[in-house]
């Protein structure tokens, strides 16, 4: 599943360079997570780096986009192919 970032997202800008995969960015107000890029850090490490520094827990499983670990495995894979 992606995370998604809610508006309790006070913009401290330690989420952003923490993304492996750059699916983070500064939206309109707060922080965003595309979800096509989002892989919960499957591929890269353990746990999703930007809950491991957020420091007001505001990033949880964003509900409209349910993937189980070999999907997100696979879209890890997906983006870190070589062209």
């Amino acid at each position: 599943m992606a995370l998604m970032i809610t508006d309790e997202c006070i913009n401290c800008d330690v989420c952003e360079p923490e993304c492996p995969n750059n699916a983070i960015s500064q939206g309109e107000d707060i922080y965003v997570i595309d979800p096509n890029k989002c892989t919960e850090c499957i591929g890269h490490f353990d746990t999703p780096q930007c809950r491991e520094v957020c420091p007001v827990d505001c990033i949880p499983i964003n509900p409209d986009y349910v993937e189980d670990k070999d999907q997100l495995y696979s879209k890890y894979q997906k983006l870190t192919a070589k062209a």
